[in-house]
């Protein structure tokens, strides 16, 4: 059987400015993984149910993708957002995902928000004390930032003095 462009299992034959395959698909190895969750433990699947499921799902997350940039396209914006999805598939008629969507999509920005901010307390806790030195003793080529250079051994400090573990 000839491989053709809209198999996900060849290259098609394509040339010039085509889109590679990978490009187009999403990983089989992921597809097969969330179809195996649907399967008893024993269960097999088939090469060409996870090409079909595969090109399926490609297609399916391209289509809403392009509606949603259309949009933001004719809003003179260059960002596709959660919202401008939402709305797509709303319009393209697939309401019924839209409220279990909207909570995970609420969930997912509440969970960024939090590791931002956990993220943000950890720099301020390891990078700012290291700033902070920096800023009173000088960098570790002896350019010391406050104060007369002079006495500073190689390291910024004042020679004799040890450095302060941060």
């Amino acid at each position: 059987m000839a491989n053709t462009a809209t198999s996900p299992g060849g290259d098609g034959g394509e040339s010039g400015g085509s889109v590679r395959e990978q490009d187009r698909y999403l990983p089989i190895a992921n597809i097969s993984r969330i179809m195996k969750k649907a399967l008893p433990p024993n269960g097999k699947i088939g090469k060409d149910a996870k090409d079909t499921v595969q090109e399926c799902v490609s297609e399916f997350i391209s289509f809403i993708t392009s509606e949603a940039s259309d949009k933001c396209q004719k809003e003179k914006r260059k960002t596709v957002n959660g919202e401008d999805l939402l709305w797509a598939m709303s319009t393209l008629g697939f309401e019924d995902y839209l409220e279990p969507l909207k909570v995970y999509l609420a969930r997912y920005r509440e969970v960024s928000y939090i590791s931002l901010l956990l993220l943000s307390s950890c720099y301020v806790r390891l990078i700012l004390p290291h700033f902070i030195y920096l800023c009173m003793y000088g960098d570790n080529k002896g350019s010391g930032k406050s104060g007369d250079s002079n006495n500073r051994d190689a390291a910024g400090g004042v020679s004799g003095e040890e450095l302060p573990v941060v």
